[in-house]
This record gives C-alpha cells, structure tokens and sequence, in this order.
C-alpha cells in the first residue's frame, strides 16, 4: 500500500468548510473546490466556474475607484501568484476595464 500521508486529501475526504457557507449552493461547490483559506488554488479550466472565482476576484476592486496595474496585481497576488492570467481573464470578462494604465471594477456582484 502506498504511503499517501504527505498527499492532499481528496475533497470528499475533507471537512466541510464554512469559507463559503454564505454562497448558494451552486457557488459553494465552485468556490470550496477552488479556493482555501482566501487563497485561489488553481483558475477553474471549465468557463462557468471560472466566472464564479473571477467575480469573487472582482470583489476585492472597489467600484468608481481606479487602481494602478501594481496595484491590481498587488490585490491579486494575494490570491494567487499568477497575477497576469487573473488580470487578462478579469478584463476579458469584463470585470474589470482598463485605459491608460489605469483599471477599474466594472462588471461583477456586489454584496
């Protein structure tokens, strides 16, 4: 039998966690398999469920504020370390919109 005691737990065997107990369900399941502890642990392949993390990634941008790309990447990299993918897929989306150096939340939930 192979030793797996330094591997991650499948999610089934995993508690479940109150992170996101706050989501309809549909979300929670996205959003418990992907993020942890407030940090993204891999962007979602599947476009339905990247949405889901790209709009709780847009919720970290203040609306009507406008922010520096060191500041976006700044509020990013505390997610993930992959700043640049987060970004484009957020403008792709139209999470966020960018002139001049400049970005600013336009598209996403508020709560």
């Amino acid at each position: 039998m192979a030793d797996r005691s330094n591997q991650p737990r499948p999610a089934v065997d995993r508690p479940r966690s109150i992170e996101h107990a706050h989501l309809p369900p549909d979300q929670r399941r996205v959003m418990d398999a992907f993020v942890v502890d407030g940090r993204l642990t891999r962007v979602p392949a599947r476009h339905a469920k990247r949405l889901v993390v790209l709009d709780w990634l847009a919720q970290s941008f203040e609306p009507g504020r406008r922010y520096t790309e060191r500041e976006v990447n700044e509020t990013l990299a505390a997610r993930h370390p992959d700043v640049a993918t987060l970004r484009r897929h957020l403008v792709e989306e139209e999470m966020l919109s960018r002139e001049a150096g400049e970005y600013w939340r336009s598209g996403g939930t508020t709560s």
